[in-house]
């Protein structure tokens, strides 16, 4: 894996612009569904096996997150807890390089990395799929 900091190219993609305004439009969206107190979106898979899903629990989450409850936002599902504070870093850093011109962070991965880091982020959403089985969240 090399990590690189540099300007952005002739003719890249923007990444940095694109992930943050889907960001802030899934979050102003999510904001607006609970703010107009729609119902909850059913889970399929639970209805279907009466299991959790690797996501059950999201909304929850997110809300209560959005409330700054915190502990009840991990407890409820870690990986959306740290999806979330993983959104909000990146866009605190995207808003930076936007606003700056600073040089972007770039990471390569070798083609043998990225099998790993797919096994790896396979085996953490086991890993939170088992927590919720647990849980029977």
């Amino acid at each position: 894996m090399r990590v690189e900091l540099r300007r952005l190219r002739a003719g890249e993609v923007d990444q940095e612009l694109i992930w943050l305004v889907v960001s802030v439009s899934a979050a102003a969206a999510g904001i607006a569904w609970l703010a107009l107190h729609l119902p909850w979106p059913a889970c399929t898979f639970r209805s279907l096996t009466g299991l959790p899903c690797l996501t059950c629990g999201a909304a929850r989450s997110a809300s209560a997150f959005l409330h700054g409850d915190l502990g009840s936002a991990w407890k409820l599902n870690p990986l959306i807890f740290f999806g979330i504070c993983g959104i909000i870093l990146f866009d605190v850093y995207a808003i930076g390089v936007l606003s700056s011109g600073a040089r972007r962070v770039r990471v390569v991965f070798p083609k043998r990395m990225r099998k790993i880091t797919l096994t790896l982020t396979g085996a953490v959403g086991l890993l939170n799929w088992l927590y919720l089985l647990q849980r029977g969240t």
